[in-house]
């Protein structure tokens, strides 16, 4: 079984390319694909524009939220906010100046999890592998510092780091999907752009796991594109252990298979050939099982915590207080279990967004709810769009689940861009996404939660932008952005040439009015959120 004969690190996993003297090493192009100007040229410059412009964003970003937090006095928020344990010195404080933003809202879930464990009942609702990573980032890379910042402080420098090399990543891993399954290097790029200035951008900077989530899952949705289907189950299993919508994921895995069982269905394989089939179902099966392995050793860890009596855990007075005052639920805590444990399947999670979060089918559909529906309005029009424009295109693909063989000619030539047939896939995740949020949570998340779980986002804006701006008609044909003066993208010169955002910025007066709707609304997000979040006012 490939993918298990030997470790790979975090860069190849998440599909950031070995290399060669700092340069990816070249491939062979293989079908379409090669002849779309997607292969990986060594030092490949679409990539190393990406990054340069995925680094410059992260930095904008950290330095817009310091700004921001120095500037607008904190919203006094009914939000989770643990006392501080220990005092502060002249370090913590200024870097609490500078990276404090980055700690609103859930944020001070993570960075609570993060330096005493799940204390409270509540606080189960957040995945533990995001803090553990916090955990390790202070204790190992930040270890230096231990005499100039107190835990808590160094927790909060590491999200930052963290979070910053999580979000690269996560665009490197979406350029590397975006050529293989869009089959066109040109609007995996211009995708890969916007995804760089995401209209999530708060939450990718902020304590959160939509970063780490992000990396991991298009990571994993890469791997699997390449036939690597042990990989990219570690990935999305590692992306259950980060965010409960992991589990999700699994469906890719199950469609991977469906579409291999279809294909040796239509070649009439023989019986010689049933123990073929059933090992690669039964492979299917454990590696969905991967997948959903960390939700459920989660649940078990939150029984033994909460439901078994055990001894009781040594906890600071200030933290008890808080418990009491607010009506926490300490682990280990003497006296009646929460209902939860005795369910027939104990879990917590469900239970926790039922009761503290109030979530719900139909549960947020208020009237004074309505300025949350508005804050989702764009991504729901979009996400919507999206799915009536690529079901518009593909009927008969849709109906048929991709599954019906088509013609070779035919499939040569709907296969690249959005509306191609491997697009079917991330259409139908993308759409279970938007009703389970639209539907079920509190619809002002829908943001954060299609930006970081799905990329057909960043793939669908950028199909509109390539359709119907004029400003991107003149680009090359071989699937590289043009550049004037006959320049290749990625080379010294005039950045906003090769990065076509920036280009489009740059003309603004220019522009459609659709460009301007999809670009302002990624830009204003992008900035509002920094601005609200990271003051405790609301936001998405």
């Amino acid at each position: 079984m490939e993918g298990l004969e030997k470790p790979a690190d975090l860069m190849e996993l998440t599909g950031f390319p070995k290399t060669e003297g700092g340069f990816p090493r070249r491939q062979r192009p293989t079908g379409a694909a090669g002849e779309r100007g997607m292969e990986p040229v060594s030092g490949d410059p679409l990539l190393r524009e990406l990054l340069r412009f995925a680094v410059r964003c992260r930095a904008l970003a950290l330095l817009l939220q310091a700004v921001f937090n120095l500037l607008i006095p904190d919203h006094a928020a009914d939000a989770f906010s643990p006392p501080r344990l220990s005092e502060p010195g002249p370090a913590d404080l200024l870097l609490e100046r500078l990276l404090g933003g980055l700690s609103r809202w859930d944020a001070e879930h993570f960075l609570f999890i993060a330096e005493r464990g799940y204390l409270y009942e509540h606080n189960c609702a957040f995945f533990p592998l995001y803090p553990l990573s916090l955990r390790a980032g202070a204790e190992a890379a930040l270890w230096p510092l231990r005499r100039l910042l107190r835990l808590r402080s160094r927790l909060l420098l590491s999200a930052a780091l963290l979070n910053s090399l999580f979000a690269i990543l996560a665009a490197a891993a979406l350029y590397k999907l975006g050529c293989a399954v869009l089959r066109c290097r040109r609007a995996a790029f211009l995708a890969t752009a916007l995804f760089c200035v995401s209209p999530a951008n708060v939450f990718l900077a902020a304590a959160y796991s939509e970063s780490m989530f992000c990396c991991l899952a298009f990571g994993a949705m890469w791997r699997l594109e390449r036939g690597q289907r042990w990989r990219g189950a570690l990935l999305f299993s590692l992306a259950t252990g980060a965010r409960a919508n992991g589990v999700v994921n699994a469906g890719f895995l199950l469609y991977s298979c469906a579409k291999r069982l279809a294909l040796r269905l239509r070649l009439r394989s023989g019986s010689l050939l049933l123990w073929k089939q059933l090992l690669s179902a039964a492979s299917s099966a454990v590696a969905c099982a991967g997948v959903l392995l960390p939700f459920v050793v989660f649940q078990y860890y939150a029984y033994m915590m909460f439901c078994v009596p055990n001894v009781q855990r040594a906890v600071p007075e200030p933290l008890l207080q808080l418990a009491l005052d607010k009506g926490y639920r300490l682990a280990g805590a003497r006296g009646a279990p929460p209902p939860w444990c005795s369910q027939r399947f104990p879990a917590v999670y469900p239970y926790i967004q039922d009761v503290y979060w109030n979530v719900g089918f139909l549960r947020y559909f208020e009237l004074r709810q309505i300025p949350n529906f508005l804050l989702a309005l764009p991504v729901t029009l979009l996400s919507s769009w999206a799915a009536w424009t690529y079901v518009s295109a593909n009927p008969r693909h849709c109906l048929t689940l991709g599954l019906e063989r088509t013609n070779s000619g035919e499939e040569n030539k709907a296969s690249a861009g959005f509306c191609g047939p491997a697009v079917f896939v991330y259409m139908v995740h993308a759409t279970a996404l938007l009703l389970l949020g639209f539907f079920c949570m509190h619809v002002q998340v829908l943001t954060r939660f299609l930006g970081s779980s799905s990329p057909i986002l960043y793939w669908f804006s950028a199909h509109l932008l390539q359709e119907h701006e004029p400003l991107l008609w003149s680009d090359g044909t071989d699937g590289e952005p043009a550049s004037p003066g006959g320049g290749r993208p990625g080379s010294r010169g005039d950045g906003a040439a090769a990065n076509p955002v920036l280009r489009l910025l740059s003309r603004w007066s220019l522009l459609t009015p659709l460009s301007k709707c999809v670009l302002g609304f990624f830009l204003s997000y992008w900035l509002l959120g920094l601005l609200l979040h990271c003051n405790f006012l609301p936001w998405t």
